[in-house]
Protein backbone atom coordinates (compact mmCIF):
# COMPACT_ATOMS: atom_id res chain seq x y z
CA UNK A 1 0.00 0.00 0.00
CA UNK A 2 1.32 3.50 -0.79
CA UNK A 3 0.91 6.06 1.76
CA UNK A 4 2.29 8.69 0.18
CA UNK A 5 5.39 9.47 -2.39
CA UNK A 6 8.35 7.57 -0.72
CA UNK A 7 6.67 5.53 2.00
CA UNK A 8 5.08 1.82 1.61
CA UNK A 9 3.12 -0.45 3.66
CA UNK A 10 3.59 -4.38 2.67
CA UNK A 11 1.09 -6.52 4.87
CA UNK A 12 2.78 -9.61 5.64
CA UNK A 13 1.37 -13.39 4.35
CA UNK A 14 2.49 -16.46 5.14
CA UNK A 15 6.40 -17.27 4.52
CA UNK A 16 9.60 -14.82 4.97
CA UNK A 17 9.50 -11.55 3.45
CA UNK A 18 10.69 -8.80 6.41
CA UNK A 19 14.43 -10.35 5.47
CA UNK A 20 14.17 -10.35 1.38
CA UNK A 21 13.43 -6.77 1.67
CA UNK A 22 16.58 -5.65 4.13
CA UNK A 23 18.77 -8.15 1.58
CA UNK A 24 17.79 -6.05 -1.64
CA UNK A 25 17.79 -2.95 0.61
CA UNK A 26 21.43 -2.91 0.98
CA UNK A 27 22.94 0.06 -0.58
CA UNK A 28 20.10 2.15 -1.02
CA UNK A 29 18.79 4.83 0.58
CA UNK A 30 15.54 2.86 2.22
CA UNK A 31 14.87 2.24 5.94
CA UNK A 32 12.90 -1.20 6.78
CA UNK A 33 10.53 -1.08 9.71
CA UNK A 34 7.67 -3.14 11.38
CA UNK A 35 5.00 -0.71 12.13
CA UNK A 36 3.46 -3.24 14.64
CA UNK A 37 -0.37 -3.38 13.41
CA UNK A 38 -2.73 -5.73 13.03
CA UNK A 39 -5.66 -6.24 10.56
CA UNK A 40 -9.00 -6.89 10.80
CA UNK A 41 -11.70 -6.85 8.04
CA UNK A 42 -15.54 -6.65 7.15
CA UNK A 43 -16.33 -8.27 4.04
CA UNK A 44 -19.73 -8.62 2.21
CA UNK A 45 -21.99 -7.30 0.00
CA UNK A 46 -23.48 -4.71 3.11
CA UNK A 47 -19.59 -4.06 4.09
CA UNK A 48 -19.52 -0.48 2.45
CA UNK A 49 -22.86 0.37 4.81
CA UNK A 50 -21.02 -1.20 7.94
CA UNK A 51 -17.74 1.41 7.19
CA UNK A 52 -19.91 4.60 6.65
CA UNK A 53 -21.81 4.23 9.87
CA UNK A 54 -18.66 2.98 11.87
CA UNK A 55 -16.33 5.91 10.44
CA UNK A 56 -16.96 9.02 12.65
CA UNK A 57 -16.97 11.67 9.11
CA UNK A 58 -19.05 8.68 6.53
CA UNK A 59 -18.10 6.99 3.95
CA UNK A 60 -14.39 7.96 2.68
CA UNK A 61 -14.38 9.78 -0.59
CA UNK A 62 -13.27 8.29 -3.57
CA UNK A 63 -12.74 4.75 -1.87
CA UNK A 64 -12.69 2.64 -5.01
CA UNK A 65 -11.39 -0.74 -5.27
CA UNK A 66 -8.43 -1.55 -3.73
CA UNK A 67 -7.50 2.16 -2.60
CA UNK A 68 -6.29 3.11 0.79
CA UNK A 69 -7.09 5.90 3.26
CA UNK A 70 -6.89 7.56 6.56
CA UNK A 71 -9.80 7.60 8.83
CA UNK A 72 -11.28 7.89 12.10
CA UNK A 73 -13.42 4.97 13.96
CA UNK A 74 -15.03 5.75 17.15
CA UNK A 75 -12.47 8.37 17.79
CA UNK A 76 -9.40 6.79 16.62
CA UNK A 77 -6.99 6.75 14.00
CA UNK A 78 -6.52 4.09 11.17
CA UNK A 79 -5.89 2.99 8.21
CA UNK A 80 -8.44 1.25 5.92
CA UNK A 81 -8.03 -0.28 2.53
CA UNK A 82 -10.65 -1.74 -0.09
CA UNK A 83 -9.56 -5.36 -0.01
CA UNK A 84 -9.84 -8.88 1.88
CA UNK A 85 -9.05 -12.19 1.08
CA UNK A 86 -12.66 -13.47 -0.13
CA UNK A 87 -13.02 -11.88 -3.40
CA UNK A 88 -15.99 -10.08 -1.95
CA UNK A 89 -17.18 -6.30 -1.22
CA UNK A 90 -15.26 -5.40 1.27
CA UNK A 91 -12.43 -3.13 3.24
CA UNK A 92 -9.62 -3.79 5.98
CA UNK A 93 -8.56 -2.21 9.13
CA UNK A 94 -5.27 -1.36 10.15
CA UNK A 95 -4.15 -0.57 14.10
CA UNK A 96 -2.20 1.94 14.76
CA UNK A 97 0.13 -0.08 17.42
CA UNK A 98 -0.24 0.33 20.65
CA UNK A 99 -1.95 3.89 20.07
CA UNK A 100 -4.71 1.88 19.16
CA UNK A 101 -7.57 0.07 21.86
CA UNK A 102 -8.66 -2.77 19.83
CA UNK A 103 -11.24 -3.98 21.95
CA UNK A 104 -12.79 -0.09 21.82
CA UNK A 105 -12.60 -0.96 17.70
CA UNK A 106 -13.87 -3.98 18.03
CA UNK A 107 -17.14 -2.99 20.25
CA UNK A 108 -17.10 -0.28 17.49
CA UNK A 109 -17.54 -2.25 14.49
CA UNK A 110 -20.42 -4.94 15.90
CA UNK A 111 -22.58 -1.73 16.75
CA UNK A 112 -21.77 -0.15 13.13
CA UNK A 113 -22.67 -3.78 11.86
CA UNK A 114 -25.69 -4.46 13.91
CA UNK A 115 -28.08 -2.80 11.48
CA UNK A 116 -26.83 -4.88 8.33
CA UNK A 117 -26.50 -8.43 10.40
CA UNK A 118 -23.04 -8.23 10.37
CA UNK A 119 -21.48 -11.42 12.29
CA UNK A 120 -18.38 -11.99 13.65
CA UNK A 121 -16.40 -15.11 12.24
CA UNK A 122 -12.56 -16.98 11.92
CA UNK A 123 -10.52 -17.26 8.77
CA UNK A 124 -12.24 -20.54 8.28
CA UNK A 125 -15.36 -19.63 7.36
CA UNK A 126 -13.62 -17.24 4.99
CA UNK A 127 -11.43 -19.43 3.81
CA UNK A 128 -13.94 -21.14 1.23
CA UNK A 129 -15.11 -18.15 0.08
CA UNK A 130 -11.21 -17.08 -0.93
CA UNK A 131 -10.93 -20.75 -2.71
CA UNK A 132 -14.16 -19.77 -4.67
CA UNK A 133 -12.12 -16.56 -5.48
CA UNK A 134 -9.14 -18.30 -6.62
CA UNK A 135 -7.27 -16.45 -4.14
CA UNK A 136 -3.75 -18.52 -3.63
CA UNK A 137 -1.75 -19.09 -0.50
CA UNK A 138 1.42 -19.02 -0.54
CA UNK A 139 3.27 -21.94 0.72
CA UNK A 140 0.20 -24.13 0.43
CA UNK A 141 -1.38 -23.88 -2.80
CA UNK A 142 2.61 -21.97 -4.34
CA UNK A 143 5.87 -21.71 -3.45
CA UNK A 144 9.61 -21.29 -3.96
CA UNK A 145 9.93 -24.04 -6.36
CA UNK A 146 7.34 -22.65 -8.45
CA UNK A 147 7.25 -20.14 -11.24
CA UNK A 148 4.67 -17.31 -11.40
CA UNK A 149 3.48 -19.17 -14.53
CA UNK A 150 3.34 -22.35 -13.07
CA UNK A 151 1.57 -20.62 -10.30
CA UNK A 152 -0.99 -19.69 -13.32
CA UNK A 153 0.10 -15.87 -12.32
CA UNK A 154 1.61 -15.11 -15.42
CA UNK A 155 -0.91 -12.51 -16.27
CA UNK A 156 1.44 -10.77 -13.52
CA UNK A 157 4.76 -11.13 -15.34
CA UNK A 158 5.64 -7.76 -17.54
CA UNK A 159 8.01 -8.92 -19.57
CA UNK A 160 8.56 -5.88 -21.63
CA UNK A 161 9.73 -4.29 -18.14
CA UNK A 162 13.66 -3.64 -18.65
CA UNK A 163 14.62 -4.71 -15.36
CA UNK A 164 13.39 -6.73 -12.40
CA UNK A 165 14.22 -9.38 -9.74
CA UNK A 166 13.84 -13.08 -11.99
CA UNK A 167 13.28 -10.99 -15.83
CA UNK A 168 16.18 -13.55 -17.00
CA UNK A 169 14.91 -16.29 -15.70
CA UNK A 170 11.53 -15.88 -16.48
CA UNK A 171 12.47 -14.90 -19.86
CA UNK A 172 13.46 -18.71 -20.73
CA UNK A 173 10.76 -20.30 -18.57
CA UNK A 174 8.07 -22.88 -19.58
CA UNK A 175 4.71 -20.93 -19.32
CA UNK A 176 2.54 -23.06 -18.83
CA UNK A 177 0.47 -23.48 -16.03
CA UNK A 178 0.79 -26.43 -13.04
CA UNK A 179 -1.82 -25.09 -10.92
CA UNK A 180 -5.96 -25.24 -11.55
CA UNK A 181 -9.33 -25.57 -9.79
CA UNK A 182 -11.34 -28.79 -9.34
CA UNK A 183 -14.93 -29.93 -9.08
CA UNK A 184 -16.13 -32.63 -7.54
CA UNK A 185 -19.89 -33.54 -7.20
CA UNK A 186 -19.56 -36.28 -4.49
CA UNK A 187 -16.86 -35.47 -2.47
CA UNK A 188 -14.64 -32.44 -0.70
CA UNK A 189 -11.10 -32.54 -2.29
CA UNK A 190 -9.49 -32.03 0.47
CA UNK A 191 -5.54 -31.50 0.77
CA UNK A 192 -2.81 -33.62 -0.17
CA UNK A 193 -5.58 -36.30 -2.01
CA UNK A 194 -4.44 -37.44 -5.42
CA UNK A 195 -5.76 -36.98 -8.74
CA UNK A 196 -5.59 -39.33 -11.95
CA UNK A 197 -6.70 -39.49 -15.12
CA UNK A 198 -6.79 -42.73 -16.73
CA UNK A 199 -4.41 -44.80 -14.57
CA UNK A 200 -1.69 -42.22 -13.89
CA UNK A 201 -1.68 -39.61 -11.06
CA UNK A 202 -1.36 -36.65 -12.44
CA UNK A 203 -1.33 -33.84 -9.72
CA UNK A 204 -2.41 -33.55 -6.01
CA UNK A 205 -4.69 -30.86 -4.22
CA UNK A 206 -3.15 -27.91 -1.96
CA UNK A 207 -6.73 -27.29 -0.46
CA UNK A 208 -10.38 -27.57 -0.74
CA UNK A 209 -13.80 -27.29 0.32
CA UNK A 210 -17.60 -27.65 -0.24
CA UNK A 211 -18.95 -24.80 -1.64
CA UNK A 212 -22.63 -23.99 -0.40
CA UNK A 213 -23.07 -21.55 -3.18
CA UNK A 214 -21.91 -24.04 -6.13
CA UNK A 215 -22.81 -26.59 -4.25
CA UNK A 216 -20.38 -29.10 -4.80
CA UNK A 217 -16.59 -30.29 -3.70
CA UNK A 218 -14.09 -27.56 -4.90
CA UNK A 219 -9.85 -27.19 -4.38
CA UNK A 220 -7.30 -26.37 -6.33
CA UNK A 221 -4.83 -28.95 -8.28
CA UNK A 222 -1.32 -28.83 -8.56
CA UNK A 223 -0.29 -30.78 -11.82
CA UNK A 224 3.30 -32.89 -11.79
CA UNK A 225 3.91 -31.88 -15.22
CA UNK A 226 2.72 -29.50 -17.63
CA UNK A 227 1.26 -31.71 -20.01
CA UNK A 228 -1.84 -31.11 -22.12
CA UNK A 229 -4.39 -31.01 -18.68
CA UNK A 230 -6.91 -28.42 -20.05
CA UNK A 231 -10.20 -27.03 -18.26
CA UNK A 232 -12.66 -29.15 -18.95
CA UNK A 233 -11.16 -32.29 -18.65
CA UNK A 234 -12.44 -35.22 -16.82
CA UNK A 235 -10.14 -36.78 -13.84
CA UNK A 236 -10.86 -39.33 -10.83
CA UNK A 237 -10.08 -37.53 -7.06
CA UNK A 238 -8.83 -40.45 -4.91
CA UNK A 239 -9.56 -40.94 -1.41
CA UNK A 240 -6.94 -42.02 1.15
CA UNK A 241 -9.32 -44.52 2.03
CA UNK A 242 -8.89 -45.73 -2.01
CA UNK A 243 -12.34 -44.60 -3.05
CA UNK A 244 -12.78 -42.77 -6.12
CA UNK A 245 -15.18 -39.98 -7.27
CA UNK A 246 -15.55 -38.47 -10.74
CA UNK A 247 -14.01 -34.80 -10.81
CA UNK A 248 -13.49 -32.18 -13.37
CA UNK A 249 -10.27 -29.32 -13.93
CA UNK A 250 -11.85 -26.31 -14.37
CA UNK A 251 -9.91 -22.38 -14.79
CA UNK A 252 -10.01 -20.33 -11.92
CA UNK A 253 -11.31 -18.39 -9.90
CA UNK A 254 -14.81 -20.59 -9.91
CA UNK A 255 -16.96 -17.52 -10.45
CA UNK A 256 -16.63 -13.94 -11.08
CA UNK A 257 -13.33 -13.86 -13.25
CA UNK A 258 -14.02 -10.19 -14.01
CA UNK A 259 -14.53 -9.18 -10.23
CA UNK A 260 -17.76 -7.44 -10.28
CA UNK A 261 -18.36 -8.64 -6.79
CA UNK A 262 -15.29 -6.77 -5.16
CA UNK A 263 -15.48 -3.82 -6.90
CA UNK A 264 -18.91 -3.47 -5.85
CA UNK A 265 -20.48 -4.16 -9.30
CA UNK A 266 -22.61 -7.21 -8.32
CA UNK A 267 -23.99 -6.77 -4.99
CA UNK A 268 -26.44 -9.69 -5.31
CA UNK A 269 -27.15 -11.69 -2.07
CA UNK A 270 -27.52 -15.47 -2.90
CA UNK A 271 -30.52 -17.22 -1.65
CA UNK A 272 -29.37 -20.18 0.51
Amino acid sequence: MRLDKDRFWYVQADGEFETWLRAHGLGMEVQISDPDSWVTQVQGPRSLDVLAVACDDGMPDKFNYFDVTKCRMGGQSLLVSRTGWTGELGFQIYTNGDETDGEALWNHLMVAGEAFGMLSSGLESMGIRRIEAGILDNGTDMDQTMTPFQANLGRFVDLDKAVFIGRDALLHADRRPLLFGLTCQTSIPRAGLNVRQGSKIIGRMTTGAWSPFLDCGIGYIRLFEAEDHRPGKPVTLMESDEQTHAAEIVSLPFYDEKKEIPRGLDVTIPER
